[in-house]
C-alpha cells in the first residue's frame, strides 16, 4: 500500500467558499476513484496546517491513476492558489526497494506532462515533500 498525504496551511485571505469547494472535490476524488482503498479529508491538528487529506492506494499503478486523474488537476487548479504552505508525503509498506524512485517518477512525469501544475506550486510560499518537481520535470 501507498499512503499519500497532503497537509495545507491556507493563505490568510483564502475565500472560505473556495476552501470548502476544494475540500469537497478532495472528498469526491476519494469517492470516485476505484483505485482509492480508503481516504480521509479534514482538519489538521498538531501543527501549522489547517487541512489535510490522505489516500491509500494498493500499488504504484494505482498511485499513477490517482495522480493523473483529471479531477486531481482540477483540485490543484482550485486549491493550490489558496495554499500558503503545503507538504506532500508518501508512506508505504511496499517491499520493492525501488518504490521511492517509482513514486518520484510519477511526480516527475506529472510535472513534465502538466507544466501548469508546476506554475501553481511555484506560487506557494513553502512546498515540501515527495511531490516535488525534479530538474528534469521543470518546464524550460
Amino acid at each position: 500500500m501507498i499512503y499519500h498525504q497532503i497537509r495545507i496551511a491556507l493563505k490568510p485571505d483564502a475565500p472560505d467558499d473556495k476552501v470548502q469547494e476544494a475540500l469537497g472535490l478532495l472528498r469526491t476524488l476519494g469517492d470516485k476513484l476505484d483505485v482509492v482503498e480508503f481516504f480521509v479529508v479534514g482538519r489538521d491538528f498538531g501543527g501549522e496546517f489547517h487541512y489535510g487529506a490522505m489516500y491509500a492506494v494498493k500499488d504504484i499503478d494505482a498511485y499513477r491513476t490517482y495522480m493523473y486523474d483529471p479531477l486531481h488537476r482540477r483540485i490543484d487548479a482550485l486549491g493550490l492558489p489558496l495554499a500558503a504552505n503545503m507538504v506532500s508525503l508518501d508512506l508505504t509498506d511496499d517491499p520493492d526497494p525501488g518504490i521511492g524512485d517509482k513514486i518520484a517518477q510519477v511526480h516527475s512525469d506529472r510535472f513534465a506532462d502538466h507544466p501548469e501544475i508546476f506554475s501553481l506550486i511555484e506560487n506557494i510560499d513553502s512546498y515540501e515533500g515527495s511531490g516535488l518537481p525534479t530538474d528534469d520535470s521543470k518546464p524550460a
